[in-house]
């Protein structure tokens, strides 16, 4: 019998130092750049990774360092995917605009599903920014049950 989704059989540790992504609409790309600014010194001891224009205002505005992917609508919402299915991200900063229908919008909630699905967690806006920022987690190794997707595919196909 196949299961029709994976068990959460695996332990993953999230590091000390994390890989933390931060991704804005364009209506909250100002509002992102502030939360940011309050918490740019917590920010400047992970490893940071954003989307478009995004990476380039943070670094250009904070100082900080941001590995710059593509756009959202140009691909960059799939990188930020792929690297949460590979458990290349701890953390997802998104700040989206509820009020701007997006031309991407599927690829965003693909982007929050695989979120949901490898346990990663999530910020929207800059008041669940602050929880995640402020969390006792975030400076200490972190375990965490994922998705045992090796047995989950073995299921699926039977030799």
């Amino acid at each position: 019998m196949t299961e029709s989704r994976p068990r959460r059989s695996v332990r993953r540790t999230l590091p000390a130092r994390k890989r933390i992504a931060l991704i804005a609409h364009d209506g909250k790309k100002a509002e992102l750049l502030e939360w940011a600014e309050r918490w740019r010194d917590t920010l400047a001891a992970h490893e940071l990774v954003g989307t478009g224009t995004t990476a380039g205002r943070l670094s250009a505005s904070l100082g900080l360092e941001v590995e710059g992917l593509m756009s959202g609508p140009l691909g960059g919402d799939q990188q930020i995917g792929a690297r949460l299915t590979e458990q290349r991200l701890d953390l997802l900063i998104f700040f989206w605009d509820p009020f701007a229908p997006q031309p991407h919008d599927p690829d965003v909630k693909a982007l929050l599903r695989l979120a949901a699905l490898w346990n990663v967690p999530v910020a929207c806006n800059a008041a669940s920014a602050d929880f995640l920022i402020s969390s006792p987690w975030l400076d200490k190794p972190y375990e965490m049950d994922i998705p045992d997707a090796d047995a989950w595919v073995a299921s699926r196909n039977p030799e």
